[in-house]
């Protein structure tokens, strides 16, 4: 048997901010995200026979070339879940995977890497009549959580949670959930400009950052706040209280990153200038009224955040006061995304 797949799935920047896990890459507490438009990742898996004894078999290349730091983590991830797809034992997977962003760029590409191979291995299961009694969307989540929490919530159109929480039916801290509730006109066409304030690798990885919350001081207040403000910001997503909810985006952006220079050793990943694109996204809010937040991702960069509607009276705004600021004037213009795409389906025994 041969078979062909290739997925595109989206990276997502989280409102609601997971930062601290426990056990098998399970939440500390829930947290909301909005797809992204513009930063994917194409995946394409190549099945065929086996040339080895190896238990794994596979070959990876990152842009058409070998990567070995990639693969290492490819082989890390597929040994784990190799007990959940037993075909992992007995075919070779050839692997090939691109960026609509420059790796480099400083986005996370974990969510929208990990996410696309599990879409691929997941529909692979579900070619080959493997029985699983999950909706395909949980299935692959779950598989993607495996590989980066912040993958599970990016097989879903518009927004998603991940992590079990009273204020949504049916959320889980093994798989994210659409969030499937009506909201207003304004948070069904958010735009999000990212701003590419460092495009260099950051000097802690969200691994140990997340680890570092296992003994924060402040850990159990951040974790009761965080399910308090997802309910919360929901409120506002349905009711259109863009003040509401910019502050709450706000809050959990830099509560996100007062959790690192408050963990012991301390650390932080912000950099001077993102610091001054926030205060001045702040005065100019303050000045016109505009509909305009941010929010911070694990790093430097900053994602600006309004309706479709602001669009003519921020735009001047970005590009003449906040564009400066980013490496070279590099910056992504998006908006929120439509959900992971099938690109190939092709299966012959």
């Amino acid at each position: 048997m041969t078979a062909k797949v290739a997925w595109r799935s989206p990276s997502n920047i989280a409102f609601i901010k997971y930062w601290g896990k426990h056990g098998v890459q399970l939440p500390k507490n829930p947290s909301l995200s909005m797809t992204l438009s513009k930063c994917f990742t194409d995946t394409s898996i190549v099945l065929g026979e086996k040339r080895t004894k190896k238990n794994i078999e596979f070959t990876f290349k990152f842009n058409s070339k070998e990567n070995k730091k990639f693969s290492e983590r490819i082989e890390e991830y597929l040994n784990q879940v190799s007990g959940q797809l037993s075909f992992l034992n007995h075919y070779r997977l050839e692997i090939s995977s691109e960026n609509s962003f420059p790796h480099s760029a400083g986005i996370a590409s974990s969510a929208s890497a990990l996410s696309a191979l599990a879409l691929c291995l997941g529909t692979i299961e579900q070619r080959l009549g493997t029985a699983f009694k999950e909706d395909f969307y949980r299935r692959v989540s779950e598989l993607a959580r495996l590989g980066s929490g912040s993958a599970s919530r990016s097989l879903f159109a518009e927004y998603s949670v991940w992590g079990q929480t009273e204020h949504i039916y049916g959320s889980s801290d093994n798989f994210a959930v659409d969030l499937k509730v009506p909201i207003h006109p304004d948070f069904k066409c958010l735009r999000d400009i990212i701003l590419l304030v460092d495009s260099t690798e950051k000097k802690v990885s969200s691994s140990v950052g997340h680890g570092l919350m296992n003994n924060h001081p402040y850990a159990l207040t951040r974790f009761s706040e965080a399910g308090k403000n997802l309910k919360e910001i929901i409120a506002s997503m349905r009711s259109g209280d863009f003040d509401k909810f910019a502050f709450i985006l706000e809050h959990e952006a830099l509560s996100l990153h007062a959790m690192m220079m408050t963990a012991n050793p301390w650390y932080t990943l912000l950099s001077s200038n993102s610091l001054v694109i926030m205060q001045k996204i702040k005065e100019f809010r303050e000045k016109t009224k505009s509909k305009i937040s941010f929010t911070l991702d694990a790093g430097p960069n900053v994602h600006v955040i309004y309706p479709a509607e602001e669009e003519k009276k921020v735009q001047t705004f970005i590009e003449s006061e906040l564009v400066p600021l980013c490496v070279d004037n590099k910056y992504i213009v998006g908006s929120i995304g439509r959900g992971p795409e099938m690109l190939v389906d092709e299966f012959t025994r």
